[in-house]
């Protein structure tokens, strides 16, 4: 599930909110895309994980929810959730936080 921050309201860089939201920064394997992803458990699954684009005006944050890892070799699809309540809980969570603290009136 995707949301847009206008990027000019935005006080600090989405990498440092990211973080202060309690994400951490990885290098997807597959893709060798950069993503940030806030663990759920103690183990690696499930957690969230989280793609970040930019462009001039604009920041899209897409999310999703891994459940586990792909259980078979050579298989690059996984068990996860784009719409479930919890990404719509953990959006609203996002969303807060950038109305209270971060983004600029």
């Amino acid at each position: 599930m995707n949301f847009l921050v206008n990027k000019a309201k935005l006080k600090i860089n989405p990498s440092q909110f990211l973080r202060q939201a309690g994400y951490g920064f990885i290098i997807d394997h597959r893709t060798g895309n950069e993503t940030f992803v806030r663990h759920l458990t103690a183990g690696h699954y499930p957690r969230f994980h989280m793609y970040v684009k930019e462009d001039e005006t604009k920041i899209e944050f897409s999310l999703h929810l891994d459940q586990k890892k792909a259980m078979y070799a050579g298989q690059h699809a996984h068990n996860a959730e784009y719409d479930s309540q919890a990404v719509l809980d953990e959006i609203e969570r996002l969303k807060n936080m950038l109305r209270k603290i971060y983004l600029k009136y």
